[in-house]
């Protein structure tokens, strides 16, 4: 991500799983052996991820949202959709995760910001975004993103705030595949520490375009879209979570 009018701005970085707690990363581990599960069931029926949530879709058109009435939990408030719109190569599509209103922990405020040019969520109908998780051609995740307001139109809480939300991220039932909606749960179990540090690192890309741009509405500004990325394989930091419980056991 840069702005496109002046020098880019800082990358987030890398979480390491020696930074992680002996605790979480146990919880981290056994949400890597769920998903890997899913992967097993879904691989048995020749299926996999993205293929599930657009099964009985008709035409993949780009920017339409997969399921076309997105993903709904009614007990913990948390949506999801699948759409695609980066082309070059970049990405096959990606998921956008979210928790609404009802969902939220109490006392959840969203950004006072005068200077907005466009009309928020509010009430009941006030919407978190969490992250998106970019997929590959073969259906499996590579990367995790964050992104600014007018991307998802959300409402627009602090970053710390939003941390407290990640918890409450739960599609616990079948529709629109079982596998599916366990296996983007439990990633934002298994990689909390790198929403965490995207989610951290968007306030800053946001405070830092505010910044150079003053007098504009940065929420609405459509040169700064994803504002921080970071690639992920879940084989990967699985074995570099375990590789460091080990070393401390």
């Amino acid at each position: 991500m840069s702005d496109k009018l002046d020098t880019p701005l800082p990358a987030p970085a890398m979480p390491l799983a020696r930074d992680q707690s002996p605790e979480e990363i146990a919880t981290m581990i056994l949400a890597g052996r769920r998903i890997r599960e899913c992967y097993r069931v879904l691989k048995k029926g020749g299926l996999n991820v993205v293929g599930e949530v657009l099964k009985g879709q008709g035409t993949f058109y780009e920017m339409t949202h997969y399921p076309l009435d997105d993903v709904f939990d009614g007990d913990s408030h948390s949506q999801y959709y699948y759409h695609a719109h980066r082309g070059g190569g970049l990405e096959h599509g990606h998921f956008h995760t979210f928790l609404r209103a009802p969902g939220m922990p109490p006392g959840s405020e969203m950004l006072d910001e005068p200077g907005a040019t466009e009309p928020w969520p509010r009430g009941d109908q006030a919407i978190a975004h969490l992250v998106a998780v970019s997929m590959d051609g073969w259906g499996f995740p590579k990367g995790l993103f964050a992104c600014n307001r007018w991307v998802t139109g959300e409402s627009w809480y602090p970053a710390r705030t939003v941390v407290a939300m990640l918890d409450r991220f739960s599609i616990d039932h079948a529709n629109p595949s079982w596998p599916v909606n366990v296996w983007l749960t439990q990633m934002l179990v298994l990689f909390r520490p790198h929403i965490e540090a995207l989610l951290w690192h968007r306030d800053e890309a946001v405070a830092e375009w505010r910044r150079r741009h003053p007098g504009e509405d940065v929420f609405e500004d459509r040169r700064l879209e994803i504002t921080g990325y970071l690639p992920i394989s879940v084989d990967d930091w699985l074995a570099e979570l375990q590789a460091e419980l080990d070393s401390s056991s």
